[in-house]
């Protein structure tokens, strides 16, 4: 399953599944600012275990395999082509995910403490759009005016790098509506083996716990791991759904 292939309504089936996207931050790739990456996930029973993110412009990749950690390597080109794989060869040591703290992530008291990653999205007008803004509003907003105030709010355009920096700590939290399973698949892997949730990015509509998504559910919301647990991250994500203006429906 990848982007060039997809036909619309075709399902992710439970048969193992590669989940590609070559060229995720296109936008930023047509621009030429190198925040842009290649993701390469593998799904087994429609669950994603094993995530590969390579950014070829800095040389960072990024890998999780379900039960053995998510971790950061550096890759530097092999002008000698000596190395394993084709130009390229892993300089120094893996760093295994969250970085600092020992490998163990940081603490997290809430919004007001969070960097957000958000982006803007293809969908520039209506109910989705207007949906993005008033939430990054109110996100933004002191708490007099019922705001998170958020320590701040970052669009770097790739779907795959944003998980990653959730999953080393470097980002706290990730929203975002619109994207396709592509976009999400390996960097999932590696966000959950560093201790990361995913879960849905509109606030339940039922009553229902949103826990549970699937990747082609294309509305995710991504905590990092904090120092405090579960529960905490559990609070942080219900703090987000109540900021949350309004929903986001996507076709699949």
């Amino acid at each position: 399953m990848g982007e060039e292939t997809y036909t619309p309504g075709t399902p992710l089936t439970n048969e193992p599944t590669f989940v590609v996207d070559p060229i995720d931050g296109t936008t930023n790739f047509v621009h030429g600012y190198g925040y842009v990456s290649v993701s390469l996930g593998f799904c087994v029973g429609g669950k994603p275990v094993v995530g590969v993110v390579f950014n070829p412009f800095t040389g960072v990749c990024y890998w999780g395999v379900e039960g053995q950690g998510g971790w950061r390597e550096q890759w530097e080109v092999d002008s000698a082509g000596q190395g394993d794989g084709e130009g390229w060869r892993v300089k120094g040591e893996k760093v295994r995910l969250p970085v600092g703290n020992g490998g163990q992530p940081k603490s997290m008291a809430g919004l007001d403490g969070a960097l957000v990653a958000v982006e803007w999205g293809s969908d520039r007008s209506g109910k989705l759009w207007k949906t993005k803004v008033d939430t990054w509003r109110r996100l933004g907003a002191s708490k007099d005016e019922d705001g998170a105030m958020i320590h701040g709010a970052r669009s770097f355009g790739s779907a795959a790098l944003n998980l990653c920096a959730v999953a080393e700590g470097s980002i706290d939290i990730y929203w975002e509506g619109g994207c396709w399973a592509w976009d999400v698949c390996a960097g999932w892997v590696v966000l959950k083996e560093a201790g990361g949730v995913i879960v849905d990015g509109n606030p339940p509509a039922d009553g229902t716990e949103g826990w549970d998504i699937p990747i082609t559910h294309r509305k995710y919301l991504a905590v990092r791991g904090v120092e405090e647990g579960e529960e905490k991250q559990k609070e942080i994500v219900r703090e987000f759904w109540g900021m949350i203006e309004g929903r986001m429906e996507y076709e699949h």
